[in-house]
């Protein structure tokens, strides 16, 4: 894996201080992109007028971290068209982006798009 990431794995996140407390174990080790597992992530998520995505991604963004969702996001994008247009915007950014595995995250982070 590149230099610069970290994998957050771990029980997962109920709010924004559990977001922070990741942001924050991340700290002075000269990371750039956080990689959460999508099974981390608040059940609500993947609802976007609840405004929890928003919330998680913006505390990234404030701390200049790139996020990267892994896991299968399919089932979401199959279930929403606004997720769909949602992951495929991000995807093609530089702040957050929702990858099969690691090394999907991997090859995107060395400058090989899979």
């Amino acid at each position: 894996m590149p230099d610069g990431y970290h994998y957050a794995d771990g029980a997962p996140l109920h709010g924004t201080a559990d977001v922070l407390d990741l942001i924050a174990e991340t700290w002075g080790r000269e990371v750039t992109w956080v990689a959460v597992p999508i099974e981390r992530l608040p059940a609500d998520f993947f609802t976007l007028s609840s405004g929890v995505a928003g919330e998680i991604t913006q505390k990234f963004a404030n701390y200049r971290l790139g996020l990267a969702i892994v896991g299968d996001a399919g089932g979401h994008a199959a279930a929403s068209n606004a997720v769909r247009a949602w992951i495929a915007e991000a995807n093609r950014g530089e702040q957050l982006w929702f990858v099969r595995d690691e090394a999907e995250l991997a090859a995107r982070l060395s400058g090989r798009v899979p």
